[in-house]
């Protein structure tokens, strides 16, 4: 017999342990050279563990284990065969329409032997539920306060589930709050201690203060609203707003450079670039991938790449190296419905910009009440580093490029004033 170890990969350096955070294989089943077998959680990424070679597979560590890096968490047994995953499927479409046919019998079978057992008095096994009924009500979010257990002692069992979901019920409705006085504890992911441990740093180590401001969109919507189409069917990607944020933040960038720094013990390192992080909500948690030398990407390429990346973080395929670095980040709160908020420095950066959702409100525009979409944005800034001054009159050269975005195409400079050599 053949057996190929697998051990953990390396996340990264100064990684040295992960946690198991999804068998996507059973124990014992056949897999295929380069199949995913496994996730992995770091306290950077979710990384995926491949078989090197095809064979039965044999787990070695449990989901949730803590490993080191290296260590050997399952086996492939090279000399086993297994059927390919077409005949396989074939295999199983045939078992579940046999299984489809003889269903309605054996559910009135079991309902049948079930209802003829009387519930007795109230004990220990009254409304608990046997492993095959939790497992059920698990699947469709069926709370054990919704049911009756017509089993032994007032045990639930799997019949009375079938019976309450032919009967109508509402698993949609069943979130399992309320009605209990159940608790639920999750262990905390690698990455979200992380996160958190972050957090708390940031808060701690630094002078950090927020300072708002307010953006009239009505610019970007007309040109959105004129060009969006042409937009999508030149370059293939959609004209949204972060694109726009992002080439204003880079122009203000230049103007303001100290809110592009960061601090390095006694020194401040002023970077001659823009790597712009897009917080990005991920399956298990917040992610930071960047966006390498922004200050020279068009608003297509912006947009392209931004969505490369948010996709990869969906699918937990964000690597390292798209998070690595980063001289300055923006998140957007907006697409949750947020009106205002105070965005927490993403460390070493010192500053961090906060957009927000788009509200129809009366403002005063030239003497005249009108109404106009706005959006509130908010700066977080290390004031070890950056002054008051610096921080207002960057956002405000932002508010400037937004509301007037043809100002992004000519180094933040009105377009006439090119003209008039001013």
């Amino acid at each position: 017999m053949a057996t190929i170890e697998i051990k953990v990969p390396s996340p990264g350096e100064s990684i040295t342990e992960v946690v198991i955070a999804r068998w996507l294989k059973k124990d014992g089943d056949y897999v295929e050279k380069d199949e995913e077998v496994a996730e992995i959680d770091s306290d950077k990424a979710t990384l995926t563990i491949n078989a090197e070679e095809a064979g039965a597979i044999k787990l070695l560590a449990a989901e949730g284990d803590t490993v080191k890096v290296g260590q050997v968490v399952c086996s492939i047994d090279t000399s086993a065969k297994g059927e390919s995953q077409k005949s396989k499927d074939k295999s199983e479409v045939v078992t579940e329409q046999k299984a489809a046919s003889t269903k309605p019998k054996e559910e009135a079978t079991v309902k049948t032997a079930e209802t003829k057992t009387a519930k007795t008095e109230t004990n220990y096994a009254s409304g608990t539920p046997s492993p095959a009924a939790k497992k059920l009500m698990d699947e469709n979010k069926v709370p054990a306060g919704k049911l009756s257990g017509t089993g032994k002692d007032g045990r639930i069992t799997k019949g009375d589930v079938l019976n309450a979901l032919a009967a109508g019920f509402d698993s949609s409705s069943s979130s399992g709050w309320g009605g209990t006085r159940d608790t639920e504890r999750q262990k905390m992911s690698p990455l979200r201690k992380k996160l958190a441990q972050r957090l708390v740093a940031v808060k701690n180590d630094t002078a950090m203060l927020t300072t708002f401001n307010e953006v009239d969109m009505s610019a970007i919507y007309a040109m959105r609203a004129k060009y969006k189409d042409k937009f999508k069917e030149v370059h293939g990607a959609n004209l949204g707003f972060m694109s726009f944020f992002t080439k204003a933040v880079t122009e203000a960038l230049n103007h303001y450079p100290a809110v592009n720094a960061m601090i390095d013990g006694e020194e401040i390192v002023y970077h001659k670039y823009a790597d712009i992080g897009i917080a990005v909500s991920a399956p298990k948690g917040l992610v930071v991938p960047v966006l390498r030398n922004a200050e020279q990407m068009s608003l297509a390429q912006i947009e392209t790449e931004i969505k490369n990346l948010a996709v990869k973080a969906r699918e937990n395929k964000i690597t390292l190296e798209d998070m690595s670095g980063g001289t300055f980040t923006i998140t957007n709160g907006g697409v949750f419905g947020s009106m205002m908020s105070t965005p927490i420095i993403n460390p070493p950066q010192s500053a961090i910009l906060g957009m927000h959702n788009v509200v129809e409100r009366p403002v005063a525009v030239n003497g005249q009440v009108v109404i106009r979409p706005m959006m509130y944005v908010a700066l977080s800034y290390d004031h070890r580093i950056i002054d008051g001054r610096e921080s207002v009159g960057f956002l405000v050269k932002v508010k400037e490029m937004l509301e007037n975005p043809t100002k992004m195409l000519f180094g933040g400079k009105d377009p006439n004033e090119i003209v008039l050599g001013l």
